[in-house]
């Protein structure tokens, strides 16, 4: 058996339902729904890149694996489900982003630490592998693809490359002067604009062209783990030109209104953090992003051809899922982080192929740290225990990893005794620097509460009948009960973050 994890970054579940399903055609993630099973209540455990990716590669929480918000560098003395994939006789790739160390740390991380046997890596910032590229095979679009780069304030960018050149000031020359509208989409910004180069030369591109090839050039003899993961949606948006004219704008949905801004109870972070941008230009912004995901499935196209032509399909398993979502305006927010509205949390996740039931739908309640034992059940390995050899030995094995395989699921059988709640964290964002934004979450199948400390705000949403968490009822007295059972429900999910233990230097149990 193979396995093709197919990530993309930033996109909520919702952005592929309703409005905007009608606006944006999905035609091969509309083949892979109906070729497997779609979990649509599945949720990221801590919903920005850095958190997600950790829990993606290790099965392990936030707190288990330590990696609590962007900035942290994941510790590759850490099992990884690559690692283990690999030392099972798997040939193991990645391809895209991984974000196991941070942007500010440089461009060429060794990720082969990880797990990886090949590695074509290429970021949110644009700098390394892919950017040398396009100087060194496309030097004529060299100039645009440095415009796309918006982060030059990374360190590496100061002194890139062996030559140590400032990047950085090339960059913020070319961006001060770059034209970002066309004659088509004038209306194109820093933010969202249509991609200014062809798209065989497009990050997107890139990444599925050295994925395609690791898989057409596999030993057939051995298994292969083929992890795909894509720097879009998430923004700056850039689609090619002619994905922008798939889209429907007139479709698009509305943003749900900023309701908490009268709301007592309103999350103090939200004020600081709220209305961010033009909120007038909410279609312009959705229409890209969906642009961006329509690229994304055409790019799910070609892998799913590459799999079925080399008569892999039924030998492999494939995931889609991505790391958190995008409120795009929605509640007037955009991006992710502590505002856990269904935007931010929910994401996609389909898994189809070998043994996987065809065309089936899934309302269990699933999150990031499932994956993992799901990989290892379907590569027939066991999952990891933690060790006992103390003085007092258990007689019970202790698990390894927090989560469950989603695979009997996934072949139409139900899980006795399965969760009917998860849990949702977040810490500090990229601009925060106070724990008054630290949102706990439980979200069972039909309430969401949400708390933030040191007084800073509770939301309590019944999403069956307010599915767009307009209606904060946490300071309702009939709701009081309600509220203290989902408290009570969440302290328990605090505490249980740290079991298993968390496997950093750990030896034995009951050694002390």
């Amino acid at each position: 058996m193979n396995i093709v994890l197919f990530m993309v970054d930033q996109l909520s579940a919702k952005w592929l339902e309703g409005g905007s399903a009608m606006a944006c055609p999905t035609p091969n993630l509309d083949r892979l729904r109906r070729a497997g099973t779609t979990f649509i209540n599945a949720y990221a455990s801590n919903p920005v890149c850095c958190a997600a990716r950790a829990t993606l590669a290790t099965g392990l929480t936030s707190r288990g694996h330590g990696v609590l918000q962007n900035g942290y560098r994941l510790n590759p003395e850490l099992p990884t489900v690559m690692r283990t994939l690999q030392g099972a006789g798997w040939q193991t790739g990645a391809f895209g982003k991984l974000h196991f160390e941070p942007h500010y740390g440089g461009f060429y991380s060794d990720f082969h630490q990880y797990g990886f046997d090949v590695v074509h890596n290429t970021e949110d910032p644009r700098g390394g592998e892919w950017l040398d590229w396009v100087e060194r095979e496309h030097p004529e679009h060299y100039e645009s693809a440095l415009a796309t780069v918006w982060p030059s304030s990374i360190p590496a960018f100061s002194a890139y490359g062996a030559q140590k050149t400032d990047l950085a000031k090339r960059i913020r020359e070319i961006r001060e002067t770059f034209v970002w509208g066309t004659a088509d989409y004038p209306n194109g910004t820093a933010q969202y604009y249509v991609l200014p180069f062809p798209e065989e030369l497009s990050q997107t591109a890139w990444i599925s062209g050295h994925a395609l090839r690791f898989i057409a050039g596999a030993d057939r003899n051995r298994s292969f783990y083929a992890h795909l993961s894509y720097v879009q949606p998430h923004g700056p948006s850039c689609p090619p030109a002619e994905y922008m004219e798939r889209i429907v704008p007139s479709l698009i949905p509305e943003p749900v209104a900023p309701e908490w801004t009268d709301d007592p109870l309103a999350p103090q972070c939200f004020l600081n953090d709220g209305f961010r941008g033009d909120i007038a230009a909410w279609r312009d912004r959705r229409h890209f992003y969906l642009a961006d995901v329509a690229h994304l499935d055409h790019q799910l196209g070609l892998v799913l051809d590459a799999l079925e032509e080399a008569g892999l399909w039924e030998e492999t398993v494939l995931f889609f899922l991505s790391d958190h979502g995008d409120l795009l305006y929605d509640h007037g927010f955009f991006g992710k982080a502590e505002r856990h509205y269904d935007a931010c949390v929910r994401i996609p996740l389909i898994v189809a192929g070998g043994g996987v039931r065809q065309g089936q739908t899934c309302d269990a309640l699933v999150q990031h740290e499932d994956i993992v034992p799901t990989v290892l059940e379907v590569a027939g390995l066991p999952h990891p225990q933690l060790p006992d050899q103390g003085p007092h030995k258990s007689k019970a094995a202790v698990p390894g990893l927090p989560g469950k395989s989603l695979l009997p699921w996934c072949r139409g059988v139900r899980v006795p005794n399965w969760r009917d709640a998860v849990y949702i964290e977040s810490y500090n964002n990229t601009d925060s620097r106070t724990p008054l934004n630290w949102a706990r979450t439980i979200r069972t199948d039909d309430w969401r509460y949400t708390f933030y400390p040191g007084g800073a705000g509770e939301q309590l949403f019944y999403h069956a009948d307010d599915v767009d968490e307009t209606r904060n009822l946490a300071g309702e007295r009939g709701h009081a009960e309600t509220r203290r059972a989902l408290r009570d429900r969440l302290l328990e999910e605090v505490v249980l973050q740290d079991f298993p233990h968390p496997p950093r230097d750990f030896i034995a149990m009951g050694i002390h």
